[in-house]
């Protein structure tokens, strides 16, 4: 699993997650994330860490 930001020329801000892109400045009218949305990307980022877990841990 690979996150990635990627600051961008302009004040971009796009963030990664195993090559899905789940958070873009751009995309938010221009506004970086309040300390809600970082709670919403942090929980994205923990469900694809449990899921990874959770896959590993059954095919054992």
């Amino acid at each position: 699993m690979a996150v990635k930001l990627t600051p961008a020329g302009g004040g971009r801000l796009e963030m990664y997650l195993d090559g899905e892109k789940i958070f873009d400045r751009k995309d938010e009218d221009g506004v970086y994330p309040n300390l809600t949305k970082v709670n919403e990307l942090k929980m994205v980022v923990a469900d694809r860490i449990f899921d990874i877990d959770e896959s590993v841990a059954n095919s054992v």
